[in-house]
């Protein structure tokens, strides 16, 4: 089964709000057996138009895992919070798996 990887790209308006969010949705990922792979206040963009201040890979053992914890009523809660403190983009991806032979 292919990991689910959640990214999240945010600009930031209200940075005391964004750290209670945190607190709040990292419960919930703890308990859904998520984890964070970066947070990084300042990727090095390469090509093309990149949004937010700052960007986010969650890491889970399945993309049903990640959308699991997505719908679930305890991140519903934290939801809320992340929209009154920045403006988001989210998305889940799927893991991948090189072919037999191509690594």
């Amino acid at each position: 089964m292919l990991k689910g990887y959640v990214i999240v790209t945010e600009i930031i308006k209200d940075p005391v709000g964004l750290e209670a969010y945190a607190r709040v949705a990292g419960a919930t990922l703890a308990a859904s057996g998520g984890s964070i792979l970066a947070i990084d206040d300042g990727p090095q963009q390469l090509e093309g138009d990149w949004q937010g201040d700052r960007t986010v890979v969650l890491e889970f053992e399945s993309v049903e895992a990640a959308r699991a914890w997505y719908e679930s009523a305890e991140y519903e809660k934290a939801k809320p919070l992340r929209h009154a403190a920045a403006d988001t983009t989210m998305v889940i991806v799927a893991g991948f798996e090189p072919l037999a032979g191509n690594d």
